[in-house]
């Protein structure tokens, strides 16, 4: 059982000092040094926030129900064709990458938009369209007609971030625009069921409805993740949010740019994870091959139930997750290197990847 202490007799300890040796300890330390204990995020905030924007989304929905005495005769039809509509705004952010006017936000924050308005920071409101949509990233790309330059920050590698680096979320939470929050990355390759290509950078930057497809910056003002999802019983921000990292995203938005749509390679073969299933040349990690489908690329190339394949273009798959990335950024049409372990022995085949279908898991 803990007793409160009174407040008179309660002792301050930080990191096993004695509030009395703490403010000894501190006095002794320039003051130089002890602003340099916790990073400054203001000249970073100021010079990346005026390339991020907000969006609003007005989507045209349904608002009167069919009472139920005229569905099935004759009225159906007519009460359908003149039941009102409204506009329902939503809320989301984003960020300038070109200076022409291109913006990188979520699928989801667009959706089924039928008008997109930007607003800078600087409070001008820009009619925007959409570029083009990705929903297996959740990804999209809008477009403004700018009469001047805009500001823009430029992406950075998330492949070199590090747990424990400090970070800059900034966006439009509950519809605050110009909003900015610090955090660290907390963790990187997370898979929060979102889709195939899941691999998340997850930080404890506060990240609340409305920051969704705002950027996540790292201490140069490089977008390192566009903030896309959070963990949250009760809707707000619990210290657990989700990044896409940029080395994913730059190369589905530079897609968009130039095609308007996103192409991904395919294989057409069911897989799974082997882990550390033993083989005759000792142990080994790949993914099996379960069932391929008829006159799918893998299938055409000889690839058989029972394969496990361990590397693309000689580089190691250990995973389902690697193994469906491998391929998917690789352009339809361009032929790929798989090894293969098949009743023990190991082989290479040559296998001409396909273009994903639409509904492909």
């Amino acid at each position: 059982m803990i007793t409160p202490q009174p407040a008179a007799s309660r002792r301050l300890v930080l990191a096993g000092l004695s509030s009395l040796a703490l403010l000894t300890a501190c006095a002794r330390v320039p003051a130089q040094a002890q602003r340099g204990l916790m990073p400054d995020f203001a000249d970073l905030a100021e010079r990346v926030l005026p390339a991020v924007v907000n969006i609003a989304v007005l989507t045209e929905q349904t608002t009167t129900q069919i009472p139920p005495e005229l569905r099935g005769t004759p009225f159906e039809r007519y009460f359908r064709e003149r039941r009102g509509r409204q506009q329902v705004q939503g809320a989301g952010s984003g960020f300038v990458i070109d200076p022409a006017g291109y913006i990188v936000t979520n699928n989801h924050v667009v959706g089924e938009a039928a008008r997109v308005v930007v607003s800078l920071q600087d409070g001008t409101e820009l009619p925007a369209r959409v570029v083009g949509t990705d929903e297996l990233t959740d990804l999209a790309l809008l477009r403004v007609e700018p009469r001047a330059p805009l500001a823009a920050v430029p992406w950075g590698a998330s492949g070199s971030i590090r747990v424990g680096q400090w970070v800059l979320a900034a966006g439009n939470p509950f519809g605050l625009g110009g909003t900015v929050t610090s955090g660290i990355v907390s963790a990187r390759g997370r898979e929060i069921g979102a889709g195939p290509f899941d691999d998340f950078i997850q930080t404890d930057a506060a990240i609340n409805p409305g920051n969704s497809g705002g950027p996540l910056f790292n201490a140069a003002g490089e977008v390192i993740g566009i903030n896309t999802a959070i963990y949250s019983p009760s809707g707000a921000s619990a210290g657990i949010g989700f990044a896409t990292p940029s080395d994913l995203a730059r190369g589905v938005i530079d897609q968009l740019r130039r095609d308007g749509r996103v192409e991904r390679g395919w294989l057409g073969v069911a897989v799974q994870d082997v882990g550390g299933e033993t083989t005759p040349g000792g142990r080994n990690r790949g993914v099996q091959v379960q069932s391929l489908e008829r006159n799918s690329p893998a299938a055409r190339a000889g690839l058989r139930p029972g394969d496990i394949i361990t590397a693309l273009n000689g580089e190691r798959v250990e995973t389902v997750r690697a193994l469906t990335r491998g391929v998917a950024i690789t352009p339809p049409g361009q032929t790929i290197r798989i090894t293969l372990l098949r009743e023990g022995r190991q082989r290479d085949l040559a296998v001409q990847v396909g273009r994903r279908p639409p509904q492909a898991g």
